[in-house]
């Protein structure tokens, strides 16, 4: 009965990636869901409470890795800013941002393109006001720890740095780059703002 329950679900959030994908969140209803997967609206409801939680449920791979990435480079525990020196660091950022779109490219458009009318509508917003938060508390225990660096920098140059990145997410979505050209330009990308950071902090 488990293995059962297990491949209902897994069939309920498969059909459901392709409902919003193709119509959207705010266009995507419980029922046609049901209707697809084959199962009663009741019993969809069983397995989640709503469409916002399927909705949530379904993308929450993208979004752990999200806060993953957030918390390794900027968390309390977050990455050394001295680590910026090494040339090892830009080939693990490269590494970190082909890995999340090729993992994760169809929850990327989900949550990036169709979240119209769900909680997640703002997520690119809420993440960038959490992510300036936080940057700017690391910024000043590196500054504790590392004091010959210049950490004062503006709220606002943080929060650019937050938006550049979804920013070029979008566009390697929309224009359906991959391979070794998303590679190179998320090669130069990365370079381009690891030495922009260089030069602004002094390391």
């Amino acid at each position: 009965m488990q293995v059962l329950k297990g491949n209902i679900r897994h069939r309920i959030l498969d059909v459901a990636g392709q409902l919003f994908a193709r119509h959207g969140y705010a266009k995507t209803s419980m029922r046609e869901v049901a209707a697809q997967a084959g199962i009663a609206v009741g019993n969809l409801y069983h397995y989640f409470p709503g469409k916002d939680e399927l909705f949530r449920e379904l993308l929450r791979p993208v979004l752990t890795a999200f806060d993953t990435m957030l918390q390794r480079h900027h968390g309390t525990h977050g990455e050394d800013i001295l680590l910026m020196k090494s040339e090892s660091y830009l080939r693990t950022c490269i590494d970190e941002y082909v890995r999340l779109i090729n993992r994760h490219r169809d929850l990327l458009n989900l949550l990036l393109f169709r979240a119209q009318g769900s909680s997640l509508e703002r997520f690119r917003e809420d993440f960038t006001d959490r992510s300036t938060e936080l940057v700017k508390d690391w910024f000043a225990q590196m500054q504790a720890r590392h004091p010959g660096i210049h950490t004062r920098v503006s709220d606002f140059l943080i929060h650019l740095h937050t938006v550049w990145m979804f920013t070029l997410f979008e566009e390697l979505l929309m224009h359906s780059i991959s391979g070794q050209e998303m590679e190179d330009i998320l090669h130069d990308y990365i370079l381009f703002e690891i030495e922009g950071w260089k030069a602004i902090t002094r390391i």
